[in-house]
């Protein structure tokens, strides 16, 4: 017996020994150049998506990966972007680009969204959603979304020159109309787009290859002039009502909150048919000078 205690107690020291060592040599391994993650935890970036797919870049990959592995979610295909490769929208009524969620963006009260487009005309001319926030709050079962006015010569519809939009907050929506549309976004070639909120002055800009686009009246102040918003809030009794994130159309194009919304969709609902990449979530309104850095590194 004392025996067996003596090896067995041997045999303890040594296999310390050997931990010790081999935890001194792993201490101190040969550092290469890791990548600088210029969005630490807790930083503004909340969504970021390149749509490359196949990025080695780990600090992209995760919902890069998640557009590439779940292909009965996300079903568009790649094309050349502006940066690496891009996801090209269908024209049909019934596909777009869907996450689980878009992160801390939820909790935003100041905001950006940021991303480039090269549109493609619409087959029948009809209006199409460049994405949407799918919430059970809202009458129109979204906390956020834009939508593009088909193309034709009334002021409050788009020409290649000029982008009529609607973008919604909650149940507040500011038009860009007439005189407010957006110059060039859908002229065919790429563009860099970018809208903020400040929730200290109740007013979303948007910018055009990094240029604020001038606002006339009063409509750029969120629900109103008499009723600022304030803070935003994309969910109101509870958080879990935020179902999903869809890039490149609207909640019906993806079933985004349930079977109550799969299925036939209404004749005017249509998905984006162009190309789009480099696309950004913000729970900051980033300063003309900020927004203007991404138009020109093509971010």
């Amino acid at each position: 017996m004392l025996k067996r205690n003596i090896i067995t107690k041997t045999m303890a020291v040594a296999a310390a020994a050997f931990v010790m060592v081999a935890c001194q040599k792993i201490d101190r391994p040969e550092l290469g150049e890791y990548i600088k993650d210029a969005n630490p935890p807790g930083g503004p970036l909340k969504f970021y998506v390149a749509f490359d797919g196949t990025t080695t870049d780990p600090l992209r990959n995760a919902v890069d990966s998640m557009r590439a592995n779940f292909a009965s979610s996300n079903p568009l295909t790649f094309v050349p972007g502006i940066s690496g490769r891009a996801i090209q929208g269908a024209a049909t009524k019934d596909k777009a680009v869907k996450y689980a969620s878009p992160n801390d963006f939820a909790d935003a009260s100041s905001f950006t969204v940021s991303y480039w487009l090269k549109h493609s005309p619409q087959t029948d001319g009809e209006p199409e959603f460049h994405f949407s926030l799918p919430s059970k709050d809202y009458w129109h079962s979204s906390a956020m979304f834009l939508l593009v006015e088909k193309a034709g010569p009334n002021p409050d519809n788009s020409t290649p020159t000029q982008m009529a939009c609607t973008f919604a907050v909650q149940d507040r929506w500011v038009e860009f109309r007439g005189p407010n549309r957006l110059p060039n976004a859908l002229d065919g070639n790429w563009h860099h787009l970018a809208f903020t909120y400040d929730q200290t002055t109740s007013k979303l800009t948007a910018y055009v290859d990094g240029v604020a686009v001038p606002y006339t009246g009063t409509g750029n102040i969120v629900g109103g002039a008499a009723t600022p918003m304030g803070p935003a809030k994309f969910w109101n009794s509870s958080r879990d009502n935020l179902s999903s994130f869809v890039i490149g159309g609207w909640n019906k194009h993806v079933g985004g909150m349930g079977d109550a919304f799969k299925g036939p969709q209404d004749p005017w609902i249509h998905s984006y048919s162009g190309a789009m990449d480099q696309f950004r979530l913000y729970n900051k309104a980033l300063t003309a000078s900020e927004v203007t850095a991404l138009f020109n590194s093509k971010r």
